[in-house]
Order: C-alpha cells, then sequence, then structure tokens
C-alpha cells in the first residue's frame, strides 16, 4: 500500500507561481509512475502531469511550458513547480501513484488563482 499527503496549494495572483509537494509512504519501491491530476468546480478531473520511474515526463497542452514536474526518490516525494498562472489553473489538485495494476490518491490541495 501507497499513502500520499499533498501540500502547497494556495491562494496566488495571476502570474504568481506555487510549488506542490506529494509524500509518499508505504511501499515506495513498487511506485512506477507518479502523476500530478486536477479538478475543478463542475468539471472532470483531469491530468496534468506525470513522471515515470526514469524521470520521464508528459504534460497536458494547457500547462506545458509553465508547470514542471519532478520527483525526489530519496525523500519519497514528488512535486509540481507551477509558474505563470491563470485563473483557470483553480482547482484541486491530486497527487496520484501507479504501482504495479494498483493506484493510490492523495487527498488533494487547492490551488486558486485570483487577484
Amino acid at each position: 500500500q501507497v499513502r500520499l499527503v499533498e501540500s502547497g496549494g494556495g491562494l496566488v495572483q495571476p502570474g504568481g507561481s506555487l510549488r506542490l509537494s506529494c509524500a509518499v509512504s508505504g511501499s515506495t519501491f513498487s511506485i512506477n509512475v507518479m502523476g500530478w491530476y486536477r479538478q475543478a468546480p463542475g468539471k472532470e478531473r483531469e491530468l496534468v502531469a506525470t513522471i515515470t520511474r526514469g524521470e520521464s515526463t508528459h504534460y497536458a497542452n494547457s500547462v506545458k511550458g509553465r508547470f514542471t514536474i519532478s520527483r525526489d526518490n530519496a525523500k519519497n516525494t514528488a512535486y509540481l513547480q507551477m509558474n505563470s498562472l491563470k485563473p483557470e489553473d483553480t482547482a484541486v489538485y491530486y497527487c496520484y501513484a501507479n504501482y504495479g495494476n494498483l493506484g493510490s490518491w492523495g487527498q488533494g490541495t487547492q490551488v486558486t488563482v485570483s487577484s
């Protein structure tokens, strides 16, 4: 089993930056892919970015060039650096870990971009 706890959300003005963290505990050696998803009010949860064990990354078109996903295996933590934030980035951001045929979600952290 893998447990994920997100942190780092908050209120930021348009054009600002935030860094989200995802602390991982449990069977961390079995994790293959980690990802960040987000869900805005009234919308479906959508993929933001993923990173493999080999640190190959993938981004949604809407965040390319603005967001960076990374992972520190020594600290069992994944990060999402978000720059040039826009009001449309407002959502609850969830961390996800895939291990074998299973997956775990964090509880989510709110990001609000507003002036």
